[in-house]
């Protein structure tokens, strides 16, 4: 009898750190500004995640992004993205890190897929944080949505290849 309580709770051990992991770090947050700022610099700070496959620092990159890009991605996107799901599931993050030609930080984006937030712009939330940390736009973004429709069979991502 012990030794069954004691495999059920290393199972639900398991199971706890293994949601935890998929999460990026814990609780995945609301579709708000703020509180996406709040878990992708605190709760589980991008900058330790992957680099987008593919891709390494200050990459080139074009208008409206800036001159030089990072792209990083929690590991929801990453199992998608190296596994060619075609759709990347809900929880993924895609953070990109905005350079001027001199790599001062300029800004900071994030594509965060959430179940039936926008089911018309492929349910992202959408933000965009000056250097500061400011929020300068966040949510049904109609600028993130039309430029990203461009790449609409590639799940709205520009940065590399999801299917």
């Amino acid at each position: 009898m012990k030794r069954k309580r004691i495999v059920l709770l290393c199972g639900c051990m398991i199971l706890g750190l293994v949601s935890f992991a998929l999460a990026g770090g814990g609780e995945m947050p609301a579709a708000k500004g703020k509180a996406v700022y709040n878990f992708i610099t605190n709760s589980s700070p991008y900058q330790q995640w992957s680099l987008f496959p593919g891709k390494g620092k200050f990459y080139k990159g074009k208008h409206p992004h800036g001159a030089l890009l990072t792209t990083y991605v929690n590991d929801i996107a990453l199992t998608g993205i190296k596994n060619k799901v075609g759709t990347l599931p809900v929880g993924s993050m895609i953070v990109k890190e905005n350079y001027m030609p001199n790599k001062m930080l300029g800004a900071v984006t994030v594509m965060y897929r959430v179940d039936g937030y926008d089911p018309n712009g492929g349910d992202w939330f959408w933000a965009k944080y000056k250097a500061d940390g400011s929020i300068a736009k966040e949510g049904k973004v109609n600028g993130c949505i039309n430029c990203h429709a461009a790449v609409i069979t590639n799940d709205w991502v520009f940065t590399g290849p999801v299917k």
